[in-house]
């Protein structure tokens, strides 16, 4: 259905593929947020995960535009988030 599959073939990606990626992007930017929140209230606490949450998504996302393959192939997706 082209509906669920227009996008993520455009990206190289299957609708499973693009699910994954998707859901592993969302989980770090709930946790970048919460860490944003908890950091509003306490200033002393997480002084460089937003800022460092919001680059390494760029870099992820950009490091995977420059590797997108037919959907032939396989594509790899990185779903590691906060790891620093």
């Amino acid at each position: 259905m082209p509906l669920f599959s227009d996008h993520p073939a455009s990206v190289g990606e299957t609708y499973w593929q693009h699910m994954r990626s998707a859901f592993g992007f969302g989980g770090c930017m709930i946790a970048g947020g919460v860490a944003c929140l908890a950091h509003g209230l306490l200033p002393f606490l997480f002084t460089s995960t937003g800022s460092r949450t919001v680059a390494e998504l760029h870099d992820r996302m950009i490091t995977h535009r420059s590797r997108v393959k037919p959907l032939n192939q396989s594509a790899s997706v990185d779903v590691a988030c906060l790891d620093r």
